[in-house]
């Protein structure tokens, strides 16, 4: 599977960037997948829901199904935070994986910069950062700059970049 990541500092795109590019990207008839890493504790589920109650009791896993989906919530329980790479082996193959956030991993990455965060982009000091997708035109950068907007450019440079053109 080929992936390509989605990164950049708190309120900078990222999340919006994604949903656009999964829009667009499957649109062209490719299949995507999504990764999101989350740095604080999550819950899919909510306090007094059955699946909660057979988390809190102690099970390790916990399935949902139902005629529209399935989730599998995997307790950690101590162990270590799973890599990027045993995750990807747990995804059922695809055209490409979306990856937003990660931004230490060592895969190529666009960056969503929004200059109201004051925010020095990523790019400068990290080579994994192959592209940035901006709100204003950034000077002094090696790497291409797209207009946080230009999804349709964005999908362009990912698809061939990693060699789905």
């Amino acid at each position: 599977m080929k992936v390509f990541g989605v990164v950049g500092w708190k309120n900078n795109g990222k999340t919006g960037l994604m949903e656009r590019l999964v829009r667009e990207i499957t649109s062209r008839g490719f299949t995507v997948s999504s990764i999101k890493h989350a740095h604080h504790s999550f819950d899919i589920d909510h306090e007094g829901k059955d699946s909660f109650r057979h988390r809190e009791a102690g099970a390790q896993e916990v399935l949902l199904s139902s005629r529209s989906r399935w989730a599998l919530m995997h307790e950690m329980r101590n162990e270590p935070e799973m890599t990027l790479t045993a995750l990807m082996q747990r995804l059922r193959p695809v055209d490409l994986v979306l990856v937003e956030g990660y931004k230490r991993d060592n895969h190529a990455k666009i960056e969503a910069h929004r200059v109201s965060t004051g925010q020095k982009p990523i790019a400068f000091d990290d080579d994994t950062v192959v592209a940035l997708a901006s709100d204003v035109d950034l000077k002094g950068l090696k790497q291409p700059v797209f207009s946080l907007d230009d999804t349709n450019a964005i999908a362009d440079f990912i698809l061939a970049h990693v060699g789905l053109t």
